[in-house]
């Protein structure tokens, strides 16, 4: 396989730092759009032979920002979409909590089942991201593959990728316009950076 490079998309302009918001298409705010370029001036130095991303328009314009820089296409795929938060949709944690509470306790519990009321599933989200990480099984160990995409689709990736349980994937924290790194091999993967945000600093 090849070496990954997973890009968490900026700030939105409905506040994605703080709000649940999933299959909403929410923008870049000008705040996003500073915080890709950031990126973009960070991976400038880097090879990158193929960019990838959900349809998203958050993760789309952080993609297209840092591919520019590397005459890359962005290709969009479905499965690197976020969760369906369904009826939590744009809500603050603190709105969880009083209106659905089993939401919150499985979330506190790490429960890998969770099921998002009118939404989607923990395991139906984790299907499909098995899916994409099947397709990376193509790229050769000298390819440096982007991936811009979601929070909850990136810790959840980490875990195909590290074949870890499920249930791990609630022990990452993944903040906007951050950076991890996993280079991966036929027997095995090794992430070397974790959620790095260091090129946003002044």
């Amino acid at each position: 396989m090849a070496r990954i490079l997973i890009v968490r998309h900026g700030e939105t302009t409905q506040n994605s730092s703080l709000r649940y918001w999933g299959k909403t298409d929410v923008a870049l705010s000008e705040e996003g759009i500073r915080q890709a370029e950031r990126l973009g001036d960070r991976l400038a130095g880097e090879k990158i032979d193929f960019v990838f991303s959900s349809e998203l328009q958050r993760a789309v314009k952080t993609a297209s920002i840092i591919a520019e820089k590397h005459s890359r296409e962005v290709i969009q795929v479905p499965e690197l979409n976020e969760i369906d938060f369904g009826d939590i949709e744009g809500m603050v944690y603190k709105d969880v909590t009083s209106q659905y509470p089993g939401v919150a306790c499985m979330w506190q519990s790490c429960d890998p089942d969770l099921q998002y009321p009118n939404g989607e599933s923990l395991p139906d989200m984790g299907k499909r991201v098995a899916v994409f990480k099947q397709k990376l099984s193509k790229y050769s160990k000298d390819d440096n593959v982007l991936i811009v995409a979601h929070s909850g689709i990136i810790r959840t990736l980490i875990c195909h990728l590290l074949e870890l349980d499920q249930s791990s994937r609630w022990k990452f924290r993944i903040e906007l316009a951050s950076l991890s790194i996993i280079h991966t091999y036929p027997e095995t993967a090794i992430m070397s950076l974790l959620n790095d945000t260091s090129h946003l600093k002044e």
